[in-house]
């Protein structure tokens, strides 16, 4: 058997899971996400979370109040200061339409994480397709971990030690909200797991602290060519009733918008976290 074929399965319940790339990314089965879960599911399913960074469910026709459900049982939800659905404000859709009205090209988007412009960005999310296109619009995640490990010896040491800003201050403002502009280290420690992330957000005009733009650009732009490797990624076809639920920290993940004017609609439940993303050091 393969290793995209194997299959981990648990002595205490139902649940399987099977990997859909060798770096990231497993498809779980054998969990009924319209139901509460057991304390020992939901311990299990966070144990593949991290081992995976990424699970899929399929065939999960859930309601808003059990979307919500399940995103409680990994931690507190946040609301996104951008607005949510009128009943359920933690419940955030992604319109196609709205980024239309908004001005952005839809064939253009970018490698980012969720939240990052926060000092405690969040823990996760879980993302249900509400209404989706026969072929296209599928979504691509990378394994951070493997990014690091996998980039020339000279450009890791070049980015050991520095910080990246995530500026999402023309959005901020616009939704009426004041945040201090923040950065956080390119390289952090994963909280749980311990391994080494790399951690940078194209989607809110990075900059490197401390070094002139062009400098900055021109190191981003080589870092983003280690991004885009296919070695790294996963990507998964959304279908009706399809879930995703990802580790934030530990993945970056990219929309792809290749469906025209198809009105596509993701509802998106973020679970926050107090974890301020940090480096730890090997003692020498």
């Amino acid at each position: 058997m393969s290793s995209a074929a194997l299959k981990v399965q648990s002595e205490k319940s139902q649940l399987s899971a099977q990997k859909l790339s060798p770096v990231i990314g497993a498809e779980v089965s054998g969990v009924d996400l319209r139901q509460p879960l057991s304390p020992e599911t939901r311990d299990e399913l966070h144990q593949l979370l991290l081992a995976h960074k990424v699970l899929f469910f399929r065939n999960q026709d859930i309601s808003y109040e059990q979307h919500l459900a399940f995103a409680r049982n990994f931690g507190e939800l946040y609301d996104h200061p951008t607005g949510g659905l009128d009943k359920y404000r933690t419940i955030q859709p992604i319109d196609a339409r709205e980024f239309v009205k908004h001005g952005y090209d839809l064939r253009k988007n970018h490698w980012h994480t969720d939240t990052s412009w926060r000092l405690n960005p969040s823990f996760g999310a879980v993302l249900r397709a509400a209404d989706i296109p026969d072929v296209g619009g599928d979504t691509i995640w990378a394994n951070g971990g493997e990014i690091l490990r996998g980039m020339p010896a000279d450009l890791r040491e070049q980015i050991d030690s520095l910080y990246v800003i995530h500026d999402y201050q023309d959005a901020l403002k616009k939704s009426g909200v004041r945040y201090p502009l923040v950065a956080h280290p390119i390289i952090r420690t994963h909280p749980e797991t311990g391994e080494d992330i790399f951690w940078v957000n194209w989607s809110l005009k990075p900059r490197i602290v401390d070094l002139d733009r062009a400098e900055s650009d021109a190191l981003l732009a080589r870092l983003y060519d280690e991004v885009k490797r296919p070695e790294y990624q996963v990507r998964f076809r959304w279908q009706k009733h399809s879930v995703a639920f990802w580790d934030n920290r530990a993945a970056l993940h990219y929309a792809v918008r290749d469906y025209g004017d198809y009105p596509r609609v993701m509802e998106r439940v973020l679970i926050g976290s107090n974890d301020i993303p940090y480096r730890v050091r090997p003692q020498a």
